[in-house]
């Protein structure tokens, strides 16, 4: 009779262990449309630059003629 009930305990307990080990807190971060709020980003400031506007205009077109 032991060894039937140390066969239900390991059943019962065996994926209660297993599910408790994969458990993983969900951490959702909510960010606004449109908005960066990460760390200092150098490509925004190389981006507002009128040449770099049009070197990346250029490079589009290089691509896209076909589209």
């Amino acid at each position: 009779m032991k060894r039937r009930d140390w066969l239900k305990a390991a059943m019962v307990m065996g994926p209660a262990g297993w599910l408790a080990g994969c458990y993983e807190k969900p951490e959702v971060m909510v960010h606004e449309p449109g908005k960066y709020k990460g760390a200092r980003d150098p490509l925004l400031e190389k981006h507002a630059r009128p040449e770099q506007k049009q070197r990346l205009i250029e490079r589009f077109n290089l691509v896209q003629v076909d589209r």
